[in-house]
Formats: C-alpha cells, structure tokens, sequence
C-alpha cells in the first residue's frame, strides 16, 4: 500500500499522549504598566531630534558634525559601560533606559539652545555669568525634568536610590553627548585638527562622566524619596537634589572659566569624583542587603531555604549560581537567569509594599512569587 507522505502512514504502536494545554501551568507576567515608557513619549523626541539634526547639520555642516559625532561616542560607550555595571543587580526596563538617554540627548539640548538664544536675543552677551550661572540652572533643570518624567511612568522601576542615580546618570550621558558633538565639531571648525584633540582629551578623557554626575544627584534625591514612599516627598526631593546638581555643575564650570582647570581638577574634582564612586558602592550594598532581608522573610516563612537566600541575595553567590548554569543545558541557564531576576523583583515588590507607596504591590509580590517558584521548578526538574 502506498500512502501520499512519511507523515500519512498509520502509527506502528500506542505513541504517546500530548498533554493538554490546560495541564500546563501558565506562568503569571507582571503588568507593564509602571515599569515601562509609553511609545507615545518617543514621538515628541523623534520631531525635537529632526530639528536638532538640522540645527547641527546648518551651523556645524555634515563633515564637522559627523566628526564630532563619532569622537563624542567614545566617551558615551565608556560611560553608558559604567551605568551598566551601576545597574547590574537589578537592571531597568529597556524602554526607560532608552527614553532617559534620549531625552538628555534631544529633549534637554533642545531646551538649553531654545534659552540660550532667548537670552542672546534680550539681553545679549553675559560672558562668564552664562557658563558659571546660567548654564548650570537652565541645563540641571531641563534633564532633572527628564528623571521626573521616568519616575512619574516607571515608578515600579523606580524603586530606591540606586534606580534614581542610574536614571539621572543616564539622562546626563544623553546631554553630554550631543554637547560634545557641539564642543568637538566647533573646536574641528575653528582650530583644526589640535583643537578638537584638546577639546576630546578635556572632555571625553578626563570629565566624561561630569554631567553623568550632577544629574545623578537630582536622581538620587528623587529615588530616597521613592523608597520612602512619603507622599508629597517627591517634590521636595526633587527640589533639593536639583540645587545640589546646579550648585556642581556651577562649581566644575566655574573652577574652568576663573581658575587653573588642571590644578582644581586634581585637587577637588577627581576627589568628587572618587567620593561619587564610593557612594555608589555603598548604595548598592544597600540594595543587597534589602534584597537579602525581604528573601529572608520568605526563607522564615518556607518558601526558600538559607542556601537560596545566600545564591540569590549574594554578588558570590549570584556569580556562583551563574558559572554553574553555564555547564547546564540550555534550559536550565534560562531558569537560573530568571529565577535570579524574578527574586530580585520580588524583594523590590516587597519593599515597595512595606512602604505602602504602591497599592499593586501586594498582587505584583504574589506573582513575581509565583515566578520564582516557577523558574525554581524549571531548574531543578
């Protein structure tokens, strides 16, 4: 007997039984609302981005625009490489990372253009008094607006102080590269090839990460206030972190335009430097020891034991967990990446249902919960 394919002869034996789809336990997703930026929020970038584009290519040309383009990516490689490993115990959402460094980028350039040629326009050259009073208040306003706005659509992304330096941190890596497209193509234009070397070594060599820093601590500000969960906080927080990051930014302009800019940098900047790095350091072992203490009230209460709790809540451990999965199949390194991710949103659930800042807490704890299991199942079966 013939049959019309391989597929159409009858079977030879009992074979075996597919189960149904509703034996298959669905795993629960969390709501993207809240930790998320709506595509709506890129529209206004993407025509502000358009002018920007032909503001630069109009006064700089294409050549010396392009130019300073490339050389100013350099320095933005290495910073947004440092954000990443700021950001690697609880990594934010894509879509908020990709909208705070576009805002830097367009949005608050745009807006510090716009008052610069408003001022040009009314009350001419102010000198000094532009780089020293009113850049540092016209541009920490215009990126601070940008870390609002994330916390206002991310605010279950936005869980603390580490969150709030990286948003801010990344809003100030979007400014200082179109900046920098702007100082290293103005420099091309007027002094050669020397110049814009001169102009890279100062800004993409030695102060990189300069407005990273100031508007991390309007960012930080708004993420103590965040983990708190006060509210009204926010605004007031917002308001201090805002005059610390103009009074930096004044004083790092200011040591440019009235000192020796070598000898300041020495002896205050790479100290300010230096002492951001530390506080950094210390906030994320905050942020782990939160992490142990909510997995620790779930170990209390059965869910994991201590040995999990010290894999999940650890740098060594999670590093150790890691190596591990890489030796597994396939299968199993995605369940240890998830069960990892899935844990630490459950701390982050917990802590923002402790404070009582966020009434979705308590359902969003039971399904990263419910996550957890399920990868831990995944891994071990």
């Amino acid at each position: 007997m013939t049959f019309p394919s391989p597929l159409a002869q009858p079977p030879h034996g009992d074979g075996a039984l597919v189960p149904p789809a509703a034996g298959v336990p669905a795993v629960p997703v969390p709501a993207r609302r809240g930790r998320r930026a709506p595509l709506w929020l890129f529209a206004p970038l993407i025509l502000l981005l358009a002018a920007l584009a032909a503001y630069l290519l109009t006064f700089l040309g294409a050549e010396a625009a392009i130019v300073g383009m490339l050389l100013a990516l350099v320095p933005l490689a290495a910073v947004l490489l440092a954000i990443r490993l700021v950001d690697r115990w609880e990594p934010e959402p894509r879509s908020l990372v990709a909208f705070a460094v576009a805002w830097g980028a367009v949005a608050a350039v745009v807006i510090a253009l716009l008052v610069d040629l408003a001022v040009a326009a009314t009350v001419g050259d102010i000198g000094a008094a532009s780089a020293v009073v009113q850049a540092p208040i016209i541009e920490e306003l215009a990126k601070g607006i940008g870390v609002l706005i994330v916390f206002a659509v991310g605010r279950r992304a936005f869980d603390g102080p580490v969150d709030g330096v990286v948003y801010g941190a990344l809003v100030g890596a979007g400014f200082a590269f179109t900046e920098n497209i702007l100082y290293f193509a103005t420099s091309l234009l007027e002094g050669g090839a020397a110049e814009a070397s001169t102009t890279f070594f100062l800004r993409g060599i030695l102060s990189p990460f300069a407005h990273v820093m100031f508007t991390a601590v309007t960012g930080f500000a708004v993420g103590v206030a965040a983990r708190r969960g006060r509210a009204g906080s926010v605004a007031v927080a917002f308001a201090w972190g805002l005059a610390g990051a103009m009074l930096l930014h004044g004083l790092w302009n200011a040591a440019a335009v009235y000192g020796d800019f070598l000898v300041l940098y020495v002896t205050l900047q790479v100290p300010l430097f230096v002492l951001f790095v530390v506080g950094i350091a210390m906030l994320r072992r905050e942020e782990m020891r939160l992490t142990r203490t909510h997995l620790g009230a779930y170990a209390a209460a059965g869910w994991f034991t201590a040995a999990e709790v010290d894999m999940l809540a650890t740098r060594g451990g999670r590093a150790r967990a890691l190596a591990w999965s890489r030796g597994a199949p396939p299968a199993r390194r995605d369940a240890m990446r998830r069960l990892i991710a899935d844990a630490t949103a459950l701390a982050a659930a917990r802590q923002r249902a402790v404070s009582g800042r966020d009434p979705h807490a308590a359902a969003e704890e039971r399904i990263f919960l419910e996550r957890t299991v399920a990868a831990r199942r995944a891994l071990v079966g």
